[in-house]
């Protein structure tokens, strides 16, 4: 059991469903807990609230919140969560709900108001009432009141479900920079495949209310064996920093552990660490390079394992180049035409316009 970090061991019993897990997670950075409907990713985060009261243990970088000898209510929880809807006080405007939450502190504040403003970027909202908000804004001004509890934990249960695409894209870079310059650990539960690439360190993946993996992200993400069939979003999420920007072209070059990827340009200057997500149905494989291709990164690679996909047709290969590791979906046919085994030296091929950096 850690003394940092969170250790959640809970046992819970509903008709039809069950919950019966056992994590020990880094007290720091984003864990995403992602699974399909109904796995019992809610529950656990209800769990670790104190909002349902399984059996077993929560502690929180060395914290207990439950054990077998003590219950420590919800309100008492040193903890931040952000649900679905925002849930706002429709009758206070945005100060008068975030000034609720400092009110509640009953510890020395750790972030404060003028900081959650600027992080979360709602400062010219401050008079507005909810009803005055866009979906994005309101989910802004939730996440900036759970924040100004002063949590050891935040808990984040699928808080961009209800937002068109739009309001996602405007919301994560928020989230984003709570990542990057707070230290306080977030529980992010989401089924979305995106925004579990985008945002988070850690992966929990939950099916029937057990876990079925666990690990760093980038690892977990790229493992042929994942319970969980992610189908056209299989794919690996890898880690690196602009190393070069091509004015000219609008493009960048992300360089990863022994691989350079050109992406297309973002606003990133060089020296950013920034991370990319290659899908396996945007990588190929050839057995000899080729110069006469409009494919941009093609890059040497050794098959490290072939594995079988639900259709009987496809297969799921994955490769090795340099220290990253990559995910190719190709069909049975090729990989008997080509020989691929593991051990193999093949090319991987992968499209600039189907990575973003």
């Amino acid at each position: 059991m850690m003394d940092t970090g969170i250790h959640a061991r809970c046992a819970l019993h509903h008709p039809g469903f069950a919950l019966d897990v056992d994590l020990d997670l880094p007290g720091r950075g984003i864990t995403a807990i992602f699974g399909a409907s109904g796995s019992g990713k809610t529950t656990l985060l209800r769990c670790i609230a104190g909002l349902e009261q399984p059996a077993g243990e929560v502690r929180v970088n060395g914290e207990v919140w439950q054990d077998g000898s003590s219950f420590t209510p919800t309100h008492h929880r040193s903890l931040g969560y952000v649900f679905q809807e925002a849930s706002l006080f429709p009758h206070l405007t945005v100060h008068g709900n975030l000034d609720y939450s400092i009110k509640r502190i009953a510890s020395e504040q750790r972030v404060s108001l003028e900081r959650t403003l600027d992080l979360l970027g709602i400062d010219h909202l401050m008079d507005r009432k909810p009803e005055g908000l866009s979906g994005g804004e309101r989910q802004r001004v939730a996440m900036a009141r759970a924040l100004l509890t002063s949590p050891r934990l935040l808990l984040m249960d699928e808080p961009l479900a209800a937002l068109d695409l739009p309001r996602k894209q405007e919301i994560l870079p928020y989230l984003e920079r709570l990542h990057d310059e707070l230290d306080i650990p977030i529980l992010y539960v989401s089924h979305s495949p995106d925004e579990v690439a985008r945002l988070a360190d850690h992966l929990v993946v939950l099916d029937a209310g057990r876990v079925v993996a666990t690990g760093p992200l980038v690892e977990t993400w790229a493992r042929l064996d994942l319970p969980i069939r992610m189908g056209e979003d299989a794919g690996v999420v890898l880690t690196g920093m602009i190393a070069e920007r091509d004015g000219a072209w609008h493009l960048a070059l992300v360089r990863c552990e022994g691989a350079d990827f050109w992406v297309r340009d973002g606003v990133h200057p060089v020296g950013h660490p920034v991370r990319i997500r290659i899908l396996a149905r945007d990588v190929s494989i050839a057995r000899s390079h080729t110069t006469d291709s409009s494919i941009l990164n093609i890059l040497s690679a050794e098959v490290i394992e072939v594995g079988m996909e639900p259709h009987p047709a496809q297969a799921m290969v994955k490769l090795r180049i340099g220290k990253s590791s990559v995910l190719a979906r190709v069909t049975r046919r090729s990989v008997d035409a080509l020989g691929l085994v593991p051990g193999t030296k093949v090319f991987a091929q992968i499209k600039s316009v189907a990575l973003i950096a």
